[in-house]
């Protein structure tokens, strides 16, 4: 039963993509179970560059089942742009399959979502403002609008027209904005259920199908362990789980269904967005890093935020999704850096720190403990075997894989799918 889980390590923005391309040729199915529109991952194949939002970036492998699982939110507008998108680029789709249980991100979520970050002001949280959060808030309110209810006209009507009572109110009396038309939602949401009805089904028993067939099933994850929402840099996270665990809430799978999770690190660290983040770097180094490595979100196009790595976040994405190994990516972002620092532990009030806290104020004045090791000064972008990489970047390695008791079992040293270096084998076949 090879199952694996992919995750994200940091704040996202590891380059989980390539990651998830990389093993994508191996998997039979290849299933997103959280997030939305507000993930973005780009797959360089040959000379050709693939932006993705929702879809899996296993749609580029012709014939691999790919999964948009129950616990995904939709902006169907979205969906299918990305699906005339990929169409545009001669990548067929037919293999994609959307969960009925999934929920559907509406027009007001986008707008409520705008509107609260703006009445944030300096307190703003630094959504996408893709309506993400308000469409998982009516999903736990027992509200929400899903995929199977879009299918069905006078369920559709029924549900739509008493949601934007209630928002409609709450626009135009506490936020005093023009609310929403049903007649146009309701048109333009049924012409988006023409375009996907023959792609939607049971997500649950395709994959649970999969599975007994003893099938290569690859589970990606959106975002990263610090913008969980239970476990990541509250209230600065996303508004679903981007662990291993809600892998199973996400697809509907059990959990004895897993065989391996791996965790996709960045050799540095970013992240986009407000909040503490004690490894960052603000001069010169820090717009090296980005300039370099691209770092500006696929989604957004916001600068990321750039950073040494901290492996006290390691130690603690290892430890609440139970990481068997770890992919490194970017590791020739680094080439052209002569000392390169790894955060270790942190200082607060005069102690040592060596697991993540909880409380964001401590979080705030924590200062890292670095080691600092030299770099390597080498192009590795053409290395395709651990053995050839430069010493240094080999120590690099193995400190990292020390610190969080981890084992390392892919390196990326660029974004391109021969870019890879294989340490151990995920799918065994």
């Amino acid at each position: 039963m090879p199952a694996v889980v992919l995750i994200g390590a940091q704040w996202g923005d590891e380059g989980k993509g390539k990651i998830t391309d990389y093993l994508a040729q191996r998997a039979d199915v290849v299933v997103r179970y959280q997030g939305g529109n507000n993930a973005g991952h780009t797959v360089v194949v040959g000379d050709q560059e693939f932006k993705l939002h929702l879809i899996p970036s296993g749609i580029l492998y012709p014939g691999t089942t790919c999964v948009i699982g129950n616990g995904v939110v939709i902006d169907p507008k979205v969906l299918v742009k990305e699906l005339d998108y990929l169409k545009s680029k001669n990548i067929n789709t037919d293999s994609l399959r959307i969960s009925e249980r999934a929920h559907l991100i509406m027009p007001y979520h986008i707008r409520l979502d705008e509107l609260e970050e703006e009445r944030k002001g300096i307190n703003k949280i630094g959504t996408t403002r893709k309506g993400i959060g308000p469409a998982y808030m009516d999903k736990a309110a027992r509200v929400g609008i899903r995929v199977i209810d879009l299918l069905d006209k006078d369920e559709f009507s029924e549900k739509l027209k008493r949601n934007l009572q209630s928002k409609n109110n709450l626009l135009e009396r506490v936020y005093e904005v023009k609310g929403f038309d049903f007649q146009e939602i309701y048109s333009e949401y049924l012409g988006y259920a023409e375009k996907i009805k023959h792609l939607v089904a049971d997500t649950s028993v395709i994959i649970h199908d999969a599975l007994d067939e003893g099938k290569n099933v690859l589970f990606e994850g959106a975002q990263g362990t610090l913008l969980d929402l239970d476990h990541g840099t509250f209230p600065y996270v996303t508004s679903s789980h981007p662990v291993a665990g809600a892998a199973c809430i996400g697809a509907g799978v059990g959990p004895t269904d897993i065989s391996k999770v791996i965790g996709v690190v960045k050799a540095y660290t970013t992240r986009v967005g407000e909040g503490p983040f004690p490894t960052e770097l603000t001069g010169e180094m820090g717009d090296l890093i980005r300039n370099i490595g691209h770092e500006y979100g696929t989604t957004t196009g916001r600068p990321r935020r750039c950073g040494w790595l901290d492996c006290v976040i390691l130690r603690y994405a290892a430890r609440v999704s139970g990481l068997d190994s770890i992919a490194i990516t970017k590791l020739d972002v680094l080439d052209q850096v002569e000392k390169i620092k790894i955060c270790v532990g942190y200082k607060y009030n005069g102690q040592e720190l060596r697991n993540f806290p909880s409380s964001l104020k401590v979080l705030a004045q924590c200062e890292p403990i670095y080691e600092e090791m030299d770099g390597w000064l080498e192009d590795t972008t053409h290395i395709r075997s651990y053995d050839e990489l430069p010493e240094n970047a080999k120590k690099y390695i193995e400190r990292i894989t020390r610190l969080i008791g981890v084992k390392s079992a892919i390196i990326a040293v660029g974004p391109k799918r021969e870019q890879t270096i294989v340490i151990d084998t995920i799918f065994e076949s």
